[in-house]
């Protein structure tokens, strides 16, 4: 007789998976022949911005020079828009050795704003996202917008395309502002809690040396990377899902003291000690 599989734990669908890494992304690239930026392997040019501000909608803000060749290139086009990808990484507020959770990319149309336009579109990321990178705006540099056509969303979950107005249609995770703090809090301050979390992960990963990091965290439920230092350095990542899908950041702490409260303590696992990606 087959044994059955246990049901795999819930997890967002992914044109909400797709807006929450788009709107925490600290690492972006425009993609595409003649951006003027610097080729990778693929013989793609890539050209990074100053500033990235990508709303729900896929309709990306992107901050670059003035005298860029992109922006050069994106003027010669005219009303014949320049066709671009803008690549988004969603990397790890916690220092592991495989650090991007997730790749979001974007393809599109890119067109300058003009100056007046762009500066009231500063004031509005500003309003939301303070950055004095965006008092430059008007000041040698400026703003380019992003017209998406498709995204394209890779991450544990898996692959898939989607439509930009899926995107914008799928409801915010609640925890999606605060997660990746208290992910970073969670690894720098609260060791024990994740080694009380030990006996939550396969029997085959609870063994010494290995190493327990917080990776993500939505309301479903918490996603766990554990690094081995075995000769192939594998990494396993687990994800423990809430008893209860989540409404609001305040409860985290009780999800996880309910994940906690499920398991009898096993020593031997070693939570990092590395600090967070960044610090």
């Amino acid at each position: 007789m087959a044994r059955s599989r246990p049901p795999a734990p819930p997890v967002p669908p992914p044109a909400e998976r797709a807006r929450t890494l788009a709107g925490r992304a600290r690492n972006a690239a425009v993609i595409g022949e003649g951006v003027g930026g610097s080729s990778d392997d693929d013989g793609e040019l890539r050209a990074a911005p100053t500033l990235h501000h990508v709303p729900s909608t896929g309709a990306a803000t992107l901050q670059f020079p003035e005298d860029h060749p992109l922006v050069r290139r994106v003027r010669e086009r005219g009303e014949a828009l320049l066709p671009v990808m803008l690549e988004l990484a969603d990397v790890a507020p916690v220092t592991v050795r495989r650090p991007v959770r997730g790749l979001l990319w974007v393809s599109g149309r890119l067109r300058v704003l003009p100056m007046r336009v762009a500066r009231r579109a500063a004031l509005r990321i500003a309003a939301e996202l303070p950055d004095e990178r965006l008092l430059d705006v008007g000041h040698g540099e400026t703003l380019l917008r992003l017209e998406p056509a498709m995204v394209v969303l890779s991450d544990a979950e898996g692959t898939g395309a989607l439509a930009p107005t899926a995107m914008a249609a799928a409801p915010p995770d609640p925890v999606a502002a605060t997660g990746d703090p208290w992910l970073a809090h969670l690894a720098a301050a609260h060791a024990g809690t994740l080694s009380a979390l030990v006996p939550r992960l396969p029997v085959r990963l609870r063994r010494p040396g290995h190493r327990l990091a917080p990776l993500g965290v939505d309301r479903f439920g918490l996603r766990l990377r554990v690094e081995t230092d075995d000769a192939e350095a594998t990494d396993h990542d687990v994800r423990l899902p809430f008893a209860a899908p989540l409404s609001c950041p305040g409860q985290l702490g009780e999800a996880v003291r309910a994940l906690i409260g499920c398991a009898d303590e096993v020593p031997g696992l070693r939570p990092t000690s590395r600090p967070a990606a960044g610090a």
